[in-house]
């Protein structure tokens, strides 16, 4: 069995939902990973932050981030077991943050060979 990478895509980082619109899709993000966890094939996952972001360029110049000026955001991934890539975007299809409709999840598998090449 593979692991695939999901990642959370959004289009425009800068808007900012209400506190209830967010319990609301944290709620729907964690009954969609229960969904996953129930098969045994949730391995690791998390959100990311904004705060304190940086980015390194060449010449080892360092940016307050986490962008430039970009029109997509990513928000977070989680890691799971599939038996296929097919298995996977299954799983993607379910994910809470497609209710965006610019919004999409990646989809792609992990190397798990020996060192970075």
């Amino acid at each position: 069995m593979d692991e695939f990478i999901l990642i959370f895509r959004h289009q425009d980082g800068n808007k900012v939902a209400p506190p209830e619109q967010i319990q609301i899709w944290m709620k729907q993000t964690s009954d969609w990973i229960g969904t996953i966890s129930a098969q045994n094939k949730f391995v690791r996952g998390t959100g990311l932050l904004f705060d304190d972001a940086r980015v390194v360029r060449p010449d080892n110049v360092v940016t307050k981030g986490p962008f430039g000026n970009i029109n997509e955001t990513i928000g977070g991934y989680i890691i799971v077991k599939a038996n296929s890539v097919n298995e996977a975007v299954e799983f993607a299809k379910g994910c809470p943050i497609l209710q965006g409709d610019t919004n999409s999840v990646e989809v792609r598998k992990i190397d798990k060979s020996d060192g970075i090449h």
